[in-house]
Formats: structure tokens, C-alpha cells, sequence
């Protein structure tokens, strides 16, 4: 087929013991570790609620990530990626296991906080605070036939060798089941959506020349250079 200008290039990631993943969206949890909600100035959701991210916003492991226009407040949150090979819509939360989930990975949630601010103080979406080039680092994927259904473990961040985040993946307000379900029941998921499920409390600024090292127990750990 023509096209009027040649089509992107499918944004893909590795995936132990197996072909490249191919990304089609990003659904991201917003504010499901108790602590960071009230680090946020906020109070629980009765459900959880997602934004977006392109496919396009991931950047590899061990990249460079170019501190990005329109702010002097860029800070990373450490999150357990979730990446699915079936979709479906209204899935039960019973039924959210291999059959779903293809495997898991350590994303960062890069946002622009002080846009983030300014937009929930007008009452504006997110979209320019968190759905920015190269706002979703990502590792290889760790297939859950390699590590198992990833429900607890310790989830830290750190930069420059320093601790800012540290919590365990059980400390999750909603479960993996409980995300899909959720999420499903709004729009209808397919494989090759990656959903990142929220960040403990501990945010902060980064800037030019920090190294941030992400990990999640029992998965590769992820390593960017801001710059």
C-alpha cells in the first residue's frame, strides 16, 4: 500500500526467550501506592484512574534521556510494568492471569511536574505533563513464565547511588486483577498494552547528568542517564 509518507516504525521491546514485544498503548495508574497519594496532597479514588502515554514515548534501557522543553521540574516514578497478550473487554478480575499476562518489566513515569500543577489547578488534563518524548523508559520484558505472577517485592529507585523511592509491590492500592478488570471495563485492551501501575511516595527532580536506576525484585533493573 501507499502511503502518503512512509508509516513509523513499530516501537517494540525485548522479551527474554522470545520476539520482540510490539507496543501498541500505554495505560498508566494514577496514585496507587497510599503513601505517594498523600505525599500528592490527595485522598484515595474509590477506583483507580488512568492517563495515556504514546507507544512512541518509550525509551530503551541504558539510554540517554534528553531533559525535556517546557519545565525545571522533571521527575521520575519507579513503576512494575505490566505487558498483555490478550485483550478483551469487561475481563473478570478471576481470569487476569498467564492467559493476560504476557510478562512484567520496570518502567519510569517521566513527568513534568510543574505542568502536572498547573493543569490540575485549572482543572486541565494531563497529556503535556506526562505523555512527553521519551516519557516512559522501559526494560526488557521478563516473561511470567520465567518469574512468576508478580504480586509483592521490593520496588526502588535511585539517584545518583541515592535511595528516594522504596516500597514493595504488595503496597499497591489496586492489584494487577483488579487494574485489568478496572481498565478493561472502559475500553477494550489488545495485546501489546503495556499498563504502569502507579509509584510509591519519594518523587523528586531530577536534573542534567543524574543516573537513575530503577528495579523491581526478580526483574532486569533499568538505568537512565538524564541529559
Amino acid at each position: 500500500m501507499n502511503y502518503a509518507f512512509p508509516p513509523a516504525p513499530i516501537v517494540t521491546l525485548d522479551a527474554m526467550s522470545s520476539n520482540p514485544f510490539p507496543v501498541r498503548r500505554i495505560f498508566c495508574v494514577g496514585q496507587n501506592y497510599a503513601d505517594h497519594v498523600r505525599e500528592m496532597g490527595a485522598t484515595p479514588d474509590a477506583e483507580p484512574f488512568f492517563f495515556m502515554k504514546p507507544a512512541s514515548a518509550v525509551l530503551q534501557n541504558n539510554s540517554v534521556l534528553p531533559y525535556p522543553p517546557g519545565t525545571t521540574d522533571l521527575q521520575p516514578e519507579v513503576e512494575l510494568v505490566v505487558a498483555l497478550h490478550k485483550g478483551g473487554k469487561n475481563i473478570p478480575m478471576d481470569k487476569v492471569d498467564y492467559d493476560y499476562v504476557f510478562g512484567y518489566a520496570v518502567g519510569l513515569d517521566m513527568t513534568r511536574r510543574d505542568l502536572q500543577r498547573a493543569a490540575r489547578e485549572k482543572g486541565q488534563p494531563w497529556d503535556m505533563a506526562k505523555a512527553f518524548d521519551h516519557s516512559a523508559p522501559c526494560t526488557a520484558i521478563t516473561p511470567e513464565f520465567y518469574s512468576g505472577n508478580i504480586a509483592r517485592g521490593k520496588i526502588e529507585l535511585k539517584v545518583n547511588g541515592q535511595i528516594r523511592q522504596s516500597a514493595d509491590v504488595g503496597d499497591m492500592l489496586w492489584k494487577i486483577p483488579q487494574i485489568v478488570h478496572f481498565l478493561s471495563n472502559q475500553v477494550e485492551l489488545f495485546p501489546g498494552d503495556l499498563i504502569f501501575t502507579g509509584t510509591p511516595a519519594g518523587v523528586g527532580p531530577v536534573v542534567k547528568g543524574d543516573v537513575i536506576e530503577a528495579a523491581v525484585a526478580g526483574l532486569e533493573p533499568l538505568t537512565i542517564t538524564i541529559g
